[in-house]
């Protein structure tokens, strides 16, 4: 009696809709696991129709071609002789279930309807499928005509079976049913299943990678047997990547694994694997075989054939190996590579153009540019016909062999360096060595004549020219310099992709690369269409933090030194004058925040699932270094700044999925993208603990294990105590002859902190914005908890707190859902509270103007 058996699971490079495609990829799987000798195959979950079809699931097009194909893999002889499972839609009494076809030698064996259907991150199953909610139940499925000729069959099983052959029994799950609390594989190995199949659809995300591969042993190691994951790879039409990592796994130990970040289209692993090391390793575990008397049955599809021979003693079992999982840096050097492969020979376009700034962002976009030319050269080299073939025809040249990654990298990618007189001359430097070292086609050139003709235009039209606020220009104007600059480029850009290649003598345009990190998406932190606006965006996944850490790493791996350099440079937009040809913005000014704290403001607002209060309770206690009243307005300026810019997020550039925090709007994170920024009920209650915290501080709460800004038992904060802070694009000084202070007891805090604007009794009070340890002047017994604390209370500010009505002037409203506050009047009468919020927020007694909280 044979005891050895040989199976065979595959990663697939597919593309959702293309029925050809997927069918040849399919029948390659098929024909290179019989070549190894496996008796059965299992792919990837959906592999006839692509994982992301979305709502053409809702098409009865996509079933009947779906049909059609499984047709011709029945009538194919190359799938003779081997157990075949393939993933397809299939209506079954009218509803829509996610399917696993078992067929064999032409014959359908059953159908296995998903369990447990997966609705989180970019998972929408049930919005198109239903789960089959009858465990351990089949039904007949009567076949459509077109498939009834071919097998001859009229109905088949349909529902949760297990397929029981003359040496073994086979379980399924599909890919949710790994990870849910209650997987099916603990039922089926109690009653007696040895090989699980599980057929997935599962993306890549940051860090991630531990994650089924670890189910994967836990899955076998606590029950014994042998557990076959399949998974799509790459990009079949979406923003997400799939991992690939097809595995097979024994009793705990992998025995093979599919290597990550392969332009191959078909990754087939096979083990050979001795049934009777499953029956000795149940055997030993006692506790195991209690629960399996008592376990329910399965109903069992008995079908003759047998994965394994008589004569299998020559054939040896695999032995287990050991994994070596991506760095979080590998997987932003070789993911997004990928997946710009997959997007651009899928595209029709013939290469990529991006607006190389010479900053970390535009350089790691150019960097994974070049980390996908060394790939396509590594792939050619290693025999990858269809890769040398989709080579040359974007390139247009049917002779060419790509042996050199930067003479691709010159065909393939164009990078234009868009100066302004703001520009200065070591971005000009840093971006033209890096085209350099990289090979891309650079060009260089300078906006400044379309933005002084846009300029001009508005001029005669209105009699008035706006100033930079460096020359005496409000922050209104300051921001709209600087963003039609911005814009100017993103119409350059396009501009450039179209006909570049016109100029090069080649057909066809340019995919137009972005480079926008996640903390700033997060944050808001770009101009509304400007060169964030683009095709795609490999970069939109990744925090500004991986990203430095990400260059280090490539300086290194692909020999490009020039990084190294601009990792030393500080984050610009380059969009204000220059001072003595100095660079005087920085991102981190202009945002108000580091990107370190834009970071965990990402993770804790999406991971963790905090609103403002939540975020300000767990903050408390991770920055130590700060005050409750310091940190409750660092919450407070994220939040604001966050709702304001939301409406960004429905037009961001589709963009790689790889970080769980994203504030993609597409799928990945659905929120509103209105807000009322004040916050006024979730502000209220931070304000209620940190008055709180404040009055504990004699009792060893929170507070007392701070150092400074303590006064007694009260807690109130000293007067000089340091203040939070950051206030967007503006920056406030202290006055003429004062000094910024530090708390006489806290020691300074590196990055930027949060300016308090703090609404006050004494209508009086003068705030400083304060960078670092610049102080506020508000005296110790003037702090509010009131709600509304960004807004200061104005100099002339009339009446009490109590709701009765005064007369109040227009004013500017900051408006939440555009660049621009609208300028009108306010209500003839309001509130005082309602009055302060109309106005604009003010400093010292001086009006911030309503720009502090614009988009920008």
């Amino acid at each position: 009696m044979g005891r050895k058996v040989v199976v065979a699971t595959c990663s697939l490079n597919l593309w959702a809709l293309d029925y050809h495609h997927n069918l040849s990829v399919i029948v390659e799987s098929i024909q290179q696991a019989k070549a190894r000798g496996a008796m059965y195959r299992t792919g990837p979950e959906l592999e006839i129709t692509g994982y992301s079809c979305q709502d053409h699931f809702y098409e009865s097009d996509t079933v009947l071609h779906s049909w059609e194909v499984l047709a011709e893999l029945l009538c194919n002889r190359a799938c003779y002789g081997i157990i075949v499972d393939v993933g397809m839609p299939i209506k079954h009494k009218n509803v829509l279930y996610n399917c696993r076809v078992i067929f064999l030698n032409g014959k359908i064996l059953f159908i296995r309807p998903k369990l447990v259907l997966c609705n989180d991150g970019n998972y929408r199953e049930p919005r198109w499928f239903a789960p089959w909610a009858k465990p351990r139940t089949v039904e007949d499925h009567f076949l459509p005509r077109l498939v009834q000729r071919v097998t001859g069959q009229k109905t088949v099983v349909f529902g949760d079976a297990v397929l029981s052959t003359h040496d073994t029994c086979i379980g399924y799950e599909i890919c949710e049913e790994l990870w849910c609390p209650s997987s099916s594989h603990i039922a089926m190995s109690l009653d007696g299943v040895e090989l699980i199949m599980n057929s997935s659809g599962s993306y890549r995300e940051m860090r991630k990678s531990w994650q089924s591969l670890e189910y994967i042993k836990s899955a076998t190691a606590k029950c014994g047997g042998c557990y076959l994951f399949a998974n799509l790879k790459g990009c079949d039409g979406d923003r997400v990547h799939f991992s690939g990592d097809a595995t097979i796994a024994l009793n705990g130990n992998v025995l093979a694994h599919t290597p990550p970040f392969q332009l191959s289209e078909v990754d087939v692993i096979t083990a050979a694997v001795d049934l009777e090391d499953i029956r000795v390793y149940r055997h030993l575990i006692a506790s195991r075989n209690h629960l399996a008397t008592q376990a329910p049955a399965y109903p069992r599809i008995q079908v003759d054939f047998s994965l394994s021979s008589d004569c299998d003693l020559f054939l040896p079992s695999c032995s287990p190996i050991s994994v070596t999982l991506p760095t979080p840096e590998q997987e932003i050097l070789y993911g997004p590579a990928c997946w710009l492969w997959d997007y651009l020979r899928r595209s029709g376009q013939g290469g990529f153009l991006l607006p190389l700034s010479g900053g970390v962002d535009s350089a790691s976009t150019a960097t994974i540019v070049y980390s996908m030319c060394c790939l396509i050269v590594k792939a050619v080299a290693s025999g990858e016909q269809h890769v040398l073939d989709d080579v040359r025809r974007i390139v247009s040249q049917k002779d060419y062999v790509p042996t050199d990654p930067r003479q691709l990298c010159g065909l393939l990618f164009h990078t234009v360096y868009m100066a302004s007189e703001n520009s200065s001359q070591e971005t000009k430097r840093r971006a033209k060595t890096l085209a350099q070292q990289i090979g891309s086609y650079h060009l260089s050139v300078v906006v400044d004549t379309v933005v002084s003709a846009l300029l001009g235009v508005f001029s005669a039209s209105t009699g008035h020219l706006p100033k930079f606020r460096a020359n005496g220009g409000s922050e209104r104007e300051n921001v709209a310099l600087q963003n039609v600059q911005a814009r100017v480029r993103m119409i350059s850009a396009y501009l450039y992709a179209q006909l570049v290649l016109w100029v090069r003598g080649r057909p066809g345009g340019l995919l137009v690369l972005g480079s926008g990190n996640v903390d700033e998406a997060l944050r808001g932190y770009m101009t509304k269409y400007d060169c964030s606006s683009a095709d795609i965006n490999p970069i939109g996944g990744f925090s500004k933090v991986d990203l430095k850490s990400f260059l280090r790493v490539a300086a290194e791996k692909l020999q490009l030194p020039v990084l190294l350099e601009i990792l030393q440079a500080v984050p610009t937009a380059e969009l204000e004058p220059l001072v003595e040809g100095r660079i005087v913005q920085t991102d981190e000014q202009d945002m108000g925040m580091t990107y370190d704290e834009l970071s965990q403001y990402g993770k804790l607002r999406k991971i963790e699932g905090c609103g403002p209060y939540s975020m300000f309770c767990k903050l408390i206690h991770l920055w130590r270094d700060l005050t409750p009243v310091q940190v409750a307005e660092k919450v407070k300026f994220f939040f604001r700044y966050y709702s304001v810019n939301r409406h960004k997020m429905t037009v961001l550039t589709p963009a790689y999925h790889a970080e769980t925090y994203s504030p993609d709007d597409n799928r990945f994170d659905h929120r509103p993208f209105l807000y009322n920024y004040r916050w006024t009920w979730q502000f209220m209650s931070i304000d209620s603990a940190v008055k709180k915290l404040a009055e504990g501080r004699g009792g060893g709460g929170v507070a007392s294990q701070r150092s400074g800004g303590t006064e007694g038992s009260g807690g109130k904060q000293q007067e000089g105590g340091s203040s939070g802070g950051g206030s967007g694009k503006r920056v406030h000084h202290p006055p003429a002859g004062q000094m910024p202070q530090q708390p006489a007891s806290e020691g300074p805090r590196q990055g930027i902190q949060v300016a308090i604007l703090s609404e006050t009794t004494n209508p009086s009070v003068t705030l400083l914005l304060a960078q670092d340890s610049w102080t506020s002047s508000v005296s110790p017994n003037t702090v509010s908890s009131d709600t509304n604390s960004y807004y200061s209370c104005c100099s002339g500010h009339v009446g009490g707190r109590d709701g009765a009505a005064s007369s109040c002037s227009s004013g500017h409203d900051v408006h939440s859902a555009g660049e621009e506050a609208s300028e009108g009047s306010s209500s003839a009468t309001l509130s005082c509270k309602d009055e302060y919020l109309q106005r604009e927020p003010s400093v010292g007694g001086q009006q911030l103007g309503s720009t502090t909280l614009l988009s920008q």
